[in-house]
């Protein structure tokens, strides 16, 4: 596991650039706030995490699957990654700022990247501490 790849992917990539084109600028990895948020928006006090289905078992979709070989341990670590999702948000918005979760099956197709970059845009505008898409 030490070789799959944990920043920068695909769909992270595509929602930055559509964020970037509509003028939002963020830090990227930040290690300096709780979880190492994928996009950090501190104009906005605002973080983005892109999340991979498989890992952070995105429930009812269809990538979120468990392996065959070794069930027990693939849901003990899956177990211990949602446990620590949960963790980081709550501590995130203890700590007054806002999260907002994008699920990688929601970013497949361009024009869907376009879409979810005007929802996260919208949701960094407004007030509300947390905003969930793809679910």
């Amino acid at each position: 596991m030490a070789g799959i790849k944990g920043g920068n992917t695909k769909p992270e990539r595509d929602l930055r650039a559509a964020l970037h084109a509509r003028g939002f600028r963020y830090r990227l990895h930040a290690k300096s706030i709780v979880g190492r948020p994928d996009l950090v928006f501190p104009k906005y006090r605002a973080v983005v995490f892109v999340h991979g289905c498989f890992w952070h078992r995105h429930e009812g979709c269809r990538y979120a699957t468990t392996p065959a070989t070794r069930p027990e341990f693939w849901e003990a670590k899956f177990a211990e990654n949602v446990a620590r999702d949960a963790r980081v948000q709550a501590e995130l918005l203890s700590l007054s700022w806002r999260v907002a979760t994008v699920w990688e099956c929601a970013l497949k197709r361009r024009a869907e990247v376009c879409m979810i970059a005007d929802q996260i845009a919208l949701w960094l505008i407004s007030v509300d501490a947390v905003i969930e898409v793809g679910a």
